[in-house]
């Protein structure tokens, strides 16, 4: 039975994969930072759980680096071990605020990049060997557009980050999963008009992120097909890619 922390509960693809590991008998611990969110969830997760499950959660802001510690040593302390974490928080920024305001700019690079790199870090020390430590990035970090290139910088960093951390790990079986999705309908894209394959469901996306875990995948994207489109786009000569409107 797996012990599995995550962090960002509270999204709708760390929602719905906190659910899946429920449903296989799995301990969770949940941290959000939405108390009236963070508290449904674990509600929901007991009563799917059922008796003998533990549950824990905390309520924690992770642009806060300092507490970072604590919230480890808690979900330990309630878990017994760790051999799951999942980074699954982040904001999508507003492009024209960050290329306005050097404080925005550094706010989105904080909560996508640098906060998700402390916890993937720690997670090293915490994880027990042969676990899995997984974060959630983004197809936007696999090449610069002028439409999202803040949020792409950042989930870029957080990628190449894990890939380090991955050779690091490997002698001790550790699995480090770089996650990328491509559209996914959630409250983050809300005003973005969601149409068309390209966009998937949370519970599609948590499904191929419980997957990946199990076949010990070193990266994913999600769903598949983000991959061919992204080896696509990351070999259209530069030449050519600065005069595209992306």
């Amino acid at each position: 039975m797996h012990k599995v922390l995550i962090f960002g509960a509270t999204s709708a693809i760390a929602q719905a994969v906190a659910r899946l590991m429920v449903a296989r008998g799995c301990d969770v611990f949940a941290v959000g930072r939405n108390q009236e969110k963070l508290a449904a969830l674990v509600a929901d997760l007991r009563v799917r759980g059922g008796p003998g499950r533990t549950i824990g959660f905390a309520c924690a802001d992770l642009d806060r680096l300092e507490g970072h510690e604590a919230l480890y040593a808690q979900a330990k302390g309630e878990l017994g071990s760790i051999d799951v974490v999942l980074i699954a928080h982040g904001s999508l920024p507003d492009q024209r605020a960050c290329e306005a305001s050097p404080e925005a700019l550094l706010a989105a690079m904080h909560t996508n990049a640098t906060s998700a790199i402390v916890l993937a870090s720690m997670a090293a020390e915490q994880v027990a060997d042969g676990g899995t430590i997984a974060a959630i990035g983004s197809v936007a970090g696999d090449r610069g557009r002028q439409s999202n290139y803040v949020y792409g910088a950042a989930k870029g960093m957080l990628a190449l980050f894990l890939q380090g951390l991955r050779n690091r790990l490997a002698g001790r079986g550790v699995q480090v999963l770089t996650i990328k999705p491509g559209f996914v309908d959630t409250p983050m894209t809300a005003a973005f008009e969601r149409k068309g394959l390209l966009w998937a469901t949370p519970e599609r996306v948590a499904a191929g992120i419980v997957r990946a875990i199990d076949r010990r995948r070193d990266v994913a994207y999600l769903p598949w097909f983000w991959g061919p489109i992204m080896l696509v786009i990351k070999h259209i000569p530069e030449r050519m890619f600065k005069r595209l409107s992306l």
